[in-house]
Order: C-alpha cells, then structure tokens, then sequence
C-alpha cells in the first residue's frame, strides 16, 4: 500500500498524482487493501467496483481537481449506471438503473475514481445504519457503537481511512449524523446547491440533498465548487457561487455574532452532558477565536414541528414504495421492506392530499420561524446529536412496543395511529437523538458537523453550525479557522491502531 495513503486528505493525494509522484493505480490498490483490511469488520461498503477502478486508473485519467483519488458513493441515490442502487431495501436488490443521476456525472467528472458504494439504512429513513437486508455498519471508533445515518457506510469508511471522502445524502441530518459519530467534517449545504436529476427533481419534498463527507474542510469545499450549480428541471434552482468554496476555506473569518443552544428544537427528552460539554468547549474556542456568542434559541411548537415532518416523511415513504414497484416491476409485499418502513408507509397512506398539504405547509410555516431567528446572526451553534453514538440496536423496538407493532402492520390502523397520542410518540422516539439536525433540512440552510470534541471514552461529539441561506462561504471560513485551532485531521480510530 502506498505509504502516505491514509495521512492526506483527497486534495494531497490529487496533488502527488499531478506531480506524478505517485500513480493512480497505487492510490487505487491502496483504497482496496484498506477495504478488504477492515471492511469484513464493519461492514461500509456493501459493494465493490473494484475491476471497474483499476481499469480506469490503468486508462487515460479525468482532468479534475481529484484525478486517480479512490471514491466511494452511497447506495441510495446516487445512481451509477449498469451497477446496483439497492437503497439499503431487499426490493431493490436486483435494480440496476440506466443512467447515472447528475451528481454522479459530476463527481466522475472531478476524476474521482469509484471504488464501490456504502451501507445505508433502509431507503435512509433511519439516523443509524443498521439495515436488514445487508446488515449493521459498524464505527471505527468503537463496534459496539453506530455510525449514524443514514450515510452510515460513507461515514465509517472515511473514518477508517478506506478512502478520503465518501459520498452521502441529508434528509434529516444524514451526512452531519455520521460526521458526527465517526469524527469528520460534513457540511449539508443550501437546498438547491447540489443537483438532483434527472430520475427526480426534489427529494423528500426538498429537505434531502447530496454532498461529501470528508476528513479535511477544503475536501469538501472543493467538492463543492466542482459539482454545484443546477440542474435543467430541478425544483429548486439555486446558481452556481460567485465565490470559491476552496479558496474562501483558507480565509479566516471576520469576528462573527453567533447564537448557541443546547435547547432540543424538536422534542428529545434531554440532552447527554458529553453533548453539553461539546458545545461548551466550542463555545470557550470561539470567544477565544474572537467571536461574539451569545445564548439564544428559537421559540417554537416543537411537537407541531416534529408532528408535521413525519407526515410529510411518512407520505413520502409511502410513495417511495410505489416507485420502487414501479422501477422493479412488480408489486411490493411486507416482506419486501423492514416492518418499520412498512409501517410508516401504511402511516402515510392513510393521511388525504389535503392532510399532507397541510403538513408541508406548518413545516415551512415553522421553518420560516426558525429562519427568522437565525437571521438575526451569522450562524447558530447546537450540538449535531443529543446523545453520543448509541450501542447497535438502539432504535429497535423491544417489548411490548414490538409487538404492538406486528398487530399495527396487520389492521386498518392508520387513521387510529394519527389521531391518537401514539402518532405523536412515534414522532418523539424518532428525534429524541436528532432533535435538530431535520430542522435545517425543512429551512434548507446550510449546516455543517465539525468533530471539536471526543469526550472521556475517546469517542466523537460533532458541533453543528448553521448559517444563512445560501452562506456556505461564512461556514468553509469559520471551518477552516477551527480546524486550524483544533486540529482533528491526525486523530484515528482505535480501529487502525
């Protein structure tokens, strides 16, 4: 393996395969060994191109800002075409589409080189990685522990230095969720940043959207300047930057205002002290970096807010299983999905057009409360996750709230569910460990994770930083100047030692 494989983040090693210093094909074959070392032992990547790779590094190279740099893209999503895109779902197991999405062609055409694809949670519904059908991604810093999701797969993979940035997808946090838990950067960026088509035009009413996990901030913000700029027909069409990423990474930033809280937006019942102690330290660094902080939060309906996203998500679970019919060409049965994902979709089936109308509307009715208050300055603090990374398993039901929900699966209870107190207890187990990450998906502001802190058990607490819509610039700067005071780059999981 080439010997500085996994010290450079993906913009080092572009730079020794311009300079000829080392060859794609050893960056390559170095991707692979690291994945066949410590994959068997947590499961990120549920398949290999490794054929694939090693011909296009053998082959005339891209001419991009990471050319022969070994990739990896989540297998939800992003579709590559001819190979699989199985959405973490048995349904989906034999579909391979036709054409690739428009991000794909765009990391192609960085000179990324695909690798192979990453675990992810059932058609990414869940905040942990941990689907049946392909089985529980493990994280490098410990695993018992979960990686997060749903770019679980990307994130664990980057953390374990398979490669050095990963692909992933944020719905309601699942690109900083796995940031978070496995100790990298992830910055969500504005809604509309990235393209989505050309098999869609939004995602999850416009809440999900596609970027990069990575190791280094300028990885990601140089990613960012490569793919971002619309697509003909998306449904939100936000213009290419006037500023790059990249360069605007390595500025510092001026001396911000910059509200915290460690307040649950959406309902969680508390928050763990690591969590707390995380955005305390972050604090204690910014002032000490020159900036304003001030405690402030915004005051909504949490509940309302919490009650009107999983309506929204559950309708689109719901048509999210007629579109697989539709692509697999056959209909769906309860064996076909996780008794989860089969449950919520029977949860949105039941909801009218006019019932989900209404839903979309509070969501963004509370966004707009929430964009209000931030607006108020130049970024908003919180911590990525209310707990640190939970044991495998956690979210799975136990007891009698398992069998309650294999007599659920087999009745009519759909409008029960929503029009009693159960609908609104499902809404509270969902965010009890991300009760803000889905807020920034709903307002589509950029968020980032920024691995500040590990606490005592030398395990990862992501801080969260959102700025103003379409100010991904403020965010790369003040990313730039934390990773220079608090370096994590060089920090490794117990795994690799």
């Amino acid at each position: 393996m080439f010997a500085e494989y996994t010290q450079l983040d993906a913009v080092g090693l572009a730079e020794l395969v311009r300079t000829k210093q080392v060859s794609a094909e050893e960056l390559v074959e170095s991707a692979i060994a690291q994945i066949e070392k410590y994959n068997p032992r947590l499961n990120a990547v549920v398949y290999s191109l490794f054929d694939r790779a090693r011909a296009e590094a053998k082959g005339e190279l891209v001419d991009g800002p990471f050319s022969g740099v070994p990739f990896l893209i989540k297998d939800l999503l992003s579709a590559l075409a001819g190979e699989p895109l199985q959405h973490g779902s048995r349904m989906y197991r034999n579909y391979r589409p036709q054409q690739n999405s428009e991000l794909v062609n765009r990391y192609l055409a960085t000179g990324a080189i695909v690798v192979g694809k990453t675990n992810t949670p059932e058609l990414g519904l869940m905040p942990t990685t941990e689907p049946e059908a392909y089985g529980a991604c493990r994280n490098p810093w410990d695993t018992r522990l979960t990686t997060g999701g749903s770019s679980g797969g990307s994130g664990a993979a980057v953390a374990a230095r398979m490669v050095p940035m990963a692909g992933g997808g944020d719905g309601g946090g699942s690109i900083r969720i796995p940031s978070s838990a496995c100790g990298l950067f992830g910055m969500k960026p504005t809604r509309g940043r990235t393209p989505v088509g050309p098999a869609q035009a939004e995602n999850w009413h416009g809440f999900a959207i596609e970027h990069v996990l990575t190791r280094s901030v300028r990885d990601s913000a140089t990613m960012l300047d490569a793919v971002s700029g619309p697509f003909p027909g998306d449904a939100h069409y936000l213009g290419k930057p006037d500023v790059s990423f990249a360069s605007e990474a390595t500025k510092d930033p001026r001396a911000l205002r910059i509200a915290y809280s460690t307040q649950p937006i959406l309902p969680s019942e508390r928050v763990h002290p690591d969590c707390v102690a995380g955005i305390h330290d972050a604090v204690t660094l910014l002032r000490d970096l020159g900036h304003e902080v001030i405690e402030d939060a915004p005051n909504i309906d949490s509940a309302g807010f919490a009650r009107a996203f999983l309506v929204v998500i559950a309708c689109h679970t719901a048509a999210g299983i007629r579109t697989a019919e539709d692509l697999v060409g056959r209909k769906a049965t309860m064996e076909d999905f996780e008794q989860k994902t089969w449950l919520s979709a029977r949860m949105g089936e039941s909801f009218t057009g006019g019932e989900y109308v209404t839903a979309v509307g509070k969501v963004q009715a509370y966004a707009r409360q929430v964009v209000n208050f931030t607006n108020n300055y130049d970024v908003f603090l919180n911590p990525t996750l209310s707990l640190p990374p939970q044991p495998l398993g956690f979210l799975e039901p136990k007891g009698v709230e398992a069998a309650l929900e294999q007599v659920m699966l087999r009745l009519p209870v759909g409008r029960l569910i929503k029009n009693t107190k159960m609908f609104d207890q499902a809404a509270a187990e969902v965010f009890a460990f991300i009760p803000w990450t889905p807020v920034y998906n709903v307002t589509g502001q950029p968020s980032m994770s920024v691995p500040t802190f590990w606490n005592s058990s030398n395990i990862p607490i992501g801080s969260m930083f959102t700025g103003r819509y379409g100010d991904e610039a403020t965010l790369y700067r003040l990313a730039g100047q934390l990773e220079k005071a608090r370096p994590w780059a060089d920090k490794a999981p117990p795994i690799l030692k």
